[in-house]
């Protein structure tokens, strides 16, 4: 029998980004980060992975997976098999995108939640 490699992007998409088989995402959130008790995932929201800017001229992103759990912190996970360049700036701004993204103007800054990364590599980064 043949399984489909998760590796491949579209795969992952389908795998960890599919709105009728969260507790897939959730499991692996939860282990990955190592959350239990409070802390732990119990249900989460799978968002658009497009983050479109407000401002034409702005560079857009398309993530693999980007969720919110009911504590309002959002999840961006990557799935990423060749090493290219600049892959830490574009993460980066990916993060800083959705963090950003949260309020809009004369929204004060505490209403701002954690944004965290989760990168699967195929090589090794760090």
């Amino acid at each position: 029998m043949n399984f489909v490699n998760p590796k491949n992007d579209i795969a992952f998409k389908k795998i960890f980004g599919n709105e009728k088989k969260k507790e897939i995402l959730i499991s692996f959130l939860n282990a990955v980060l190592d959350l239990k008790g409070v802390k732990e995932i119990q249900t989460l929201e799978i968002l658009n992975p497009y983050q479109i800017p407000h401002v034409v001229d702005l560079k857009e992103s398309s993530l693999d997976v980007r969720a919110v759990d009911k504590r309002g912190v959002t999840f961006i996970v990557e799935m990423q098999v060749e090493r290219k360049p600049f892959l830490r700036q574009r993460f980066t701004f990916y993060v800083a995108k959705a963090y950003s993204s949260q309020i809009e103007k004369a929204v004060d800054y505490p209403k701002l939640n954690k944004v965290i990364f989760i990168g699967v590599f195929d090589f090794k980064e760090f």
